[in-house]
């Protein structure tokens, strides 16, 4: 073997060496990454905005992965977790859930039922009535035989709200409407079988129907004859 052979070599070895060295330093590398990034965890973005007090579906969301230690510790990593739930807040697109943002939707008892109406936003709602929250129902109604009397109503007292609904716009009953109310939110209560016929009753025949919000944890109670209001009465 000649001198220019043992140089090719020896150059050959130092080229394997020193692609072992490269190797090892990106292995080094990538260990030292994952030793402090960690291990990756399902997490979930919101695919667009969800109104508040909005039911949830696993369809609103997209799924990511990302590192475990950059979650929270209120972020949801199981899905499964909205089903039943509504949004507590308005949320955002793109935003990662985290169990905060969710709440259980109230639920009916045994001896009641769901019963939608649509409520005046400007009068009867202000945004400030939300699910799981206490109203009276307030009817007003016109006289209806000469020499009676027109009233307001309490119709239901410490009526139970279980969803709020998006504001809707109404269409005119007839052409020569010129007032009334022009948007309004479906306001969906849980009732007792009586309850829910005097408010089917009310949105159907009365002139306006509001809500009155009741303190948390304050029901209201009723005197003889606080359900019912006149004018002439204040005389």
């Amino acid at each position: 073997m000649n001198s220019r052979q043992r140089r090719g070599i020896i150059l050959l070895l130092l080229s394997v060496l020193c692609a072992f060295g490269a190797f090892a330093g990106v292995l080094s590398v990538i260990s030292d990454v994952n030793s402090k990034v960690g291990p990756e965890v399902a997490a979930y973005q919101l695919r667009s905005d969800v109104a508040p007090y909005t039911p949830l579906s696993e369809s609103q969301f997209v799924k990511i992965t990302m590192p475990k230690r950059w979650l929270s510790e209120n972020a949801v990593t199981d899905l499964s977790v909205v089903n039943g739930k509504i949004a507590v807040t308005q949320l955002k697109k793109g935003s990662l859930l985290q169990d905060d943002m969710i709440v259980k939707r109230p639920a009916l008892a045994s001896d009641e039922q769901e019963i939608a109406i649509m409520i005046d936003a400007a009068t009867g709602v202000a945004g400030k009535i939300t699910p799981g929250a206490l109203v009276n129902i307030f009817a007003t109604f016109a006289a209806e035989d000469e020499g009676a009397r027109a009233q307001s109503r309490i119709i239901v007292a410490n009526a139970k709200v279980i969803d709020v609904g998006r504001l809707t716009a109404l269409e005119p009953k007839d052409n020569n409407r010129s007032s009334g109310p022009e948007q309004a939110v479906p306001i969906t209560f849980a009732l007792k079988t009586k309850d829910a016929q005097r408010v089917a009753y009310a949105e159907s025949f009365a002139e306006h129907v509001r809500l009155a919000l009741l303190a948390d944890g304050s029901p209201s109670t009723l005197r003889p004859g606080e359900n019912t209001y006149t004018l002439e009465g204040d005389k």
